[in-house]
């Protein structure tokens, strides 16, 4: 197997600011993303494989390497994809399972509620159906039961008949649910990708590649990446066993990387190595439509382009998340396991609704957030985490609120949902540079806690209202520290400067190279230095449309999202001629049936 150069890094190079930005109309440094030093090994890139170096440099600013360019340049599965045995206990599971199939056993999948747990529940039962097996799937009811397994639903699964529980996106730390199945004689597999303590629930097989002990070095997957590698171990089982031909029919795991991608991209998992050959090829699937259930989802939102994680992010999955958080938890597995037009319509319709009916419940709830967390910050500056709790707010909301207050306030945020009975259901969100799934999960292990656990970047937890004050001491003291350092010097990192001419249709397709872009292999970020921002206007009552203009008389489409009432879009809207350095992104649009290149702006600088 080869290996990829691209990884998730991020390195204060020291050098000046770039194009002399100290400090934007943001506060931000601006810096270059690829250290001077690093210049020629681009260059080599670049004559070496036959690409533009603007090109080369993305590449190697991301970590690539010569040797590795190739690999990044075409992140395949045959290039990327590892040996599954190479996970701790894969082969254990793999073995259970496929004397479940062989035997006829009935089999329920417990899968979380968010995107990555669907896509992952509904791989495990679009392979068994293949296979002539059906099995039930189970989600828990984020407001009455929280996240991952409990006692009573493992009880209820087990009167129903299942001898083997799949735990997917879940199940690391569920040590009694785990331990009554195993009393009851039901066997639990567990596919999950949380991060584990030394301690591990009993379960017949345990396949997190984020276990202490795995060293498989596929870290970065989300569940349903984990999930993906079971079945192509299965698969392969089924395959010497000649099991799977028994029943006339060959899974084609190919055609569900597309629910792969999904999982990927919604998790806000790294986009490199392996991630991001599941990720590039599971696009090409969903842009054939083939699954009904995702075709419904696409024409509900009015998704007429080919996909691109943007769209996977932003577009699908809040609506797949809509069920889980204001709705019925099953709704994004019903969907996305039918191959009925007509239901998945339907399902995909009412998504579609109960997502508006979440962003409207949601803007009021950040909004009462921010201005608490404001007024909280306001009484201590130096608070390394903001905070906001309520009695009434909906349980399924506060992870969003969380994000918000993180990117408003440039620091950890906890949201808490009160719920009458003493007891908060919370979110948390990170900043980079800081783990906070560490510090929750230490913060349950001492006992501040009822529950909790999660990401670096991303955790949630349940407590008691009379050990908050505690539990919020304990968060300032464990992250102090760390946030001093991570917002010591808030930077953007550019991968160079352009003028407007440079943007067309070729040059984008040369960065799609580089892609698909997302977490740890970031999109590229341009400045547009000494450009004039032309007809700026309020669009969508947030939104600042404009057109920046070089001294050529080159010209492009711009907007800044959630913007009007910021300093950035104060700028925008009031320096009409004046040059200033305009940052952001590249998107393709397809708006009004034309392809265009258009710039999304997040930050600007007055020239020096």
């Amino acid at each position: 197997m080869a290996t990829s150069g691209l990884q998730a890094i991020t390195r204060d190079t020291g050098e000046p600011a770039f194009l002399r930005v100290e400090k934007s109309v943001l506060g931000y440094r601006w810096v270059n993303r690829l250290p001077p030093a690093d210049g020629n090994i681009a260059l080599a890139v670049a004559q070496t494989h036959g690409i533009p170096e603007y090109l080369a440099r993305i590449l190697v600013a991301r970590g690539s390497t010569l040797e590795s360019a190739s690999v990044d340049l075409d992140p395949t599965l045959k290039n990327l994809m590892p040996d599954p045995s190479a996970l701790a206990d894969m082969d254990r599971a793999t073995e259970r399972f496929v004397k479940a199939i062989a035997d006829r056993e009935p089999i329920a999948i417990f899968g979380d509620y968010d995107v990555d747990g669907a896509t992952s529940a509904s791989l495990v039962l679009r392979f068994l159906r293949a296979l002539g097996h059906d099995a039930v799937i189970y989600i828990p009811d984020r407001q009455l039961e929280g996240y991952g397994p409990n006692v009573t639903a493992f009880e209820q699964l087990i009167a129903d008949g299942a001898k083997l529980i799949v735990t997917v996106d879940c199940g690391t730390a569920s040590h009694e649910p785990i331990a009554l199945a195993n009393s009851l004689g039901t066997d639990v597999i567990v596919l999950d990708h949380h991060q584990a303590d030394d301690r591990l629930p009993p379960a017949y097989a345990l396949v997190n590649p984020n276990r202490q002990d795995d060293m498989s070095g596929q870290n970065q997957l989300a569940a349903v990446g984990v999930v993906f590698l079971f079945l192509v171990s299965v698969a392969r089982a089924l395959r010497e066993t000649d099991a799977a031909h028994q029943t006339g029919n060959e899974f084609d795991l190919m055609q569900t990387l597309d629910l792969v991608a999904l999982g990927t991209v919604c998790d806000v998992v790294p986009l490199t190595g392996l991630n991001r050959a599941y990720v590039r090829r599971g696009l090409e699937i969903m842009h054939m439509r083939n699954n009904a259930g995702l075709r419904a989802l696409c024409d509900a939102a009015g998704l007429t382009s080919a996909p691109n994680p943007y769209h996977l992010g932003f577009v699908l999955g809040p609506r797949l998340n809509a069920g889980g958080r204001i709705g019925t938890s099953s709704m994004a597995t019903q969907l996305l396991t039918c191959d009925d037009d007509l239901a998945a319509a339907e399902i995909a319709q009412k998504l579609d609704m109960l997502n508006a009916d979440r962003q409207a419940m949601q803007r009021h709830l950040q909004d009462e957030a921010l201005m608490q967390a404001d007024a909280g910050i306001e009484t201590k500056p130096g608070a390394a985490v903001a905070v906001a709790h309520g009695e009434g707010w909906h349980k399924g909301l506060v992870g969003l609120a969380a994000s918000r207050l993180a990117e408003h306030f440039r620091r950890p945020s906890l949201v808490i949902a009160w719920d009458g009975t003493g007891n908060g259901s919370g979110s948390a969100r990170s900043i980079q540079g800081v783990d906070l799934g560490a510090a929750i999960r230490e913060a349950a292990t001492r006992e501040l806690l009822l529950k909790g656990g999660g990401h670096a970047m991303a955790a949630g937890f349940t407590l008691s209202r009379d050990r908050l004050d505690e539990f919020l001491s304990f968060m300032e003291q464990a992250l102090g520290e760390s946030v001093a350092l991570a917002s010591k010097s808030p930077s953007r990192r550019f991968d160079g400067a352009l003028m407007a001419a440079s943007v067309n249709l070729d040059f984008w397709r040369e960065l799609e190279k580089a892609g698909p872009y997302g977490a740890g292999n970031p999109q590229p970020r341009f400045a547009f230095a000494a450009h004039r921002c032309r007809y700026p206007k309020v669009v969508g009552e947030k939104h600042v449309r404009c057109t920046v203009a070089a001294s050529d008389g080159s010209r492009l489409d711009a907007i800044a999202f959630n913007n009007a009432e910021t300093p950035l879009g104060h700028i925008l809207l009031d320096a009409v001629g004046a040059q200033l350095h305009i940052s952001g992104h590249l998107r393709r649009s397809d708006w009004g049936g034309r392809e265009k290149i258009e710039l999304h702006i997040d930050d600007a600088a007055i020239p020096a």
